[in-house]
C-alpha cells in the first residue's frame, strides 16, 4: 500500500521560524509576528486570534511581499528531491499547515500532491479574515482524512512530519510521525526525531521502517 507523507511548513520545512514571520520581515514587522507566534505557541490566543491580528499587521501586503518571502526563506535542505522520491515510489506528499494557504499553495510547484493553510483573503487585502477557515491542531487530522480518501489510503498509511503543539493531534492519530527540530510538545510521542536541516536525513529515518 503507498504511504502518504504529511509535512507541517513553519518549524518544520522551514527551519526556526514561520511563514507569517518570514512575510512580516519583508514589511519590517519581523518583531511583531514573532511576539505572535510566541503567544500561539504557549496557548496565549487561539488560531483564529492569531489570524486575525497578522492580517491587521499586513495591511500593507503585496504579492511582490509574499513572493519575496517565499524565495528567501531558510528552508531545509532537499525538500523537493525528497517531494521527487515520494512521488517515484508511487506515493503522496502533502502539506497541511496552519499559516496562511497564499504561502503555504506556493509549494505544489515544489513537487507536493496538495498544499493546505489557512484561508486568508486574496492579497492585497480588501476583507476581514474568516475564523472558519483558520485551521487549528484537531483540523490538520480532518484535512488528513480527507486526503486519505483523494488518494485511495488510510490513516494506516500516513506518516506525519511536524515540530510543536499543532502537530500533536496528528502524531496521535497516524501511527508513523517523525519530529522534526521539535519543541517539548512533541517529547516522547514522535516514532522518530531529526535535528538539522535537511530534509533527506529526516524522511531516510522513515524509510528505514520499510
Amino acid at each position: 500500500m503507498a504511504r502518504l507523507h504529511l509535512f507541517d511548513l513553519d518549524g518544520t520545512l522551514l527551519h526556526g521560524t514561520s511563514a507569517p514571520v518570514e512575510i512580516s520581515r519583508q514589511l519590517g514587522l519581523e518583531t511583531e509576528a514573532v511576539a505572535l507566534d510566541r503567544a500561539i505557541s504557549v496557548g496565549e490566543i487561539d488560531p483564529p486570534e492569531y489570524a486575525r491580528r497578522v492580517h491587521t499587521l499586513w495591511a500593507k501586503l503585496t504579492e511582490a511581499h509574499v513572493a519575496a518571502a517565499f524565495d528567501g526563506a531558510p528552508w531545509l535542505a532537499r525538500i523537493r528531491d525528497v517531494w521527487a522520491e515520494i512521488r517515484a515510489r508511487g506515493e503522496y506528499c502533502a502539506v497541511v499547515s496552519l499559516s496562511p494557504s497564499f504561502f503555504v499553495e506556493r509549494l505544489t510547484g515544489w513537487g507536493a500532491h496538495a498544499a493546505h493553510g489557512s484561508r486568508f483573503p486574496a492579497v492585497p487585502f480588501t476583507e476581514p479574515v474568516d475564523p472558519a477557515g483558520v485551521l487549528s491542531a484537531a483540523a490538520k487530522v480532518l484535512i488528513a482524512d480527507r486526503l486519505c480518501q483523494e488518494f485511495g489510503v488510510t490513516r494506516a498509511d500516513c506518516v506525519a512530519y511536524g515540530d510543536s503543539l499543532s502537530d500533536k493531534d496528528l502524531f496521535a492519530a497516524v501511527p508513523v510521525s517523525v519530529a522534526v527540530n521539535a519543541d517539548r510538545h512533541l517529547t516522547g510521542i514522535a516514532t522518530h526525531a531529526y535535528e538539522g536541516k535537511d530534509l533527506w536525513d529526516a524522511y531516510e529515518l522513515v524509510c528505514r521502517d520499510r
